[in-house]
């Protein structure tokens, strides 16, 4: 084993042992490892990668549209009053929600599904007027440059705020709502899933390349090549 400013190698560990701790691994964690995945693993690292990434993508349970429908219709109906049976994926939201209840319905979606959709932004003319500004400022530094910097920075700066500041829906339908939903909660729930993943992939890695499971694992880290 050797060392050097704490990056160790593998370099002791022969082919026929690699191959043993490979079999123990798909055992290990119920996965099929391919030549085609493996071809590209040349340390502890990428080997935890390729492990981490195939857990998290056979493992997730992935939450559909239509799952992701019904609890949006269920949301839109209990505030707007609608009800559950007049709202399909194909209802614009603007025909059934004001402005007001929009932003009620993505609060409530956030809050009780705990994700983030920013699904409101300003209004078009705003965002227009602001892209205006911009251009403009950038004409004027060519004969003022500080007014042009002024506005360029101005106009910069309320850009970025104004997401902040959302109050229209920028998705049409009550089907493109329920989609954003399960898009964001399969990505949130892939995104825990690979954390998770990652911490008890690394630990148990290092007991097979160990040996044993009792044993103290190797002093292996995520730079750790063989």
């Amino acid at each position: 084993m050797a060392m050097n400013k704490d990056i160790y190698t593998l370099t002791n560990i022969g082919p026929d042992d690699i191959s043993i701790i490979l079999t123990k691994v798909q055992r290990s964690f119920n996965i099929r490892l391919d030549n085609k995945g493996l071809k590209d693993v040349d340390s502890f690292g990428s080997l935890c990668e390729l492990i981490v990434n195939k857990l998290t993508d056979d493992h997730t349970e992935n939450w559909s549209a239509q799952h992701a429908f019904y609890k949006v219709r269920s949301i839109i109906s209990a505030i707007s009053g609608v009800g559950k049976c007049d709202i399909k994926p194909h209802t614009k939201l603007s025909s059934i929600l004001s402005a007001d209840q929009c932003q009620r319905v993505i609060a409530t979606i956030e809050d009780e599904l705990d994700i983030k959709l920013n699904a409101l932004q300003p209004k078009q003319w705003i965002i227009g007027l602001s892209v205006f500004t911009f251009v403009s400022s950038v004409i004027v530094c060519f004969y003022n440059l500080p007014i042009g910097a002024t506005g360029m920075l101005c106009s910069a700066i309320s850009l970025l705020l104004m997401g902040n500041f959302g109050k229209e829906i920028h998705l049409k339908t009550a089907g493109d709502l329920a989609a954003k939903v399960s898009r964001e909660i399969n990505l949130k729930t892939k995104r825990n899933n690979y954390i998770s993943n990652k911490i008890q992939v690394e630990q148990k890695l290092k007991e097979l390349f160990a040996g044993n499971p009792d044993s103290d694992p190797l002093p292996v880290t995520w730079r750790s090549n063989y």
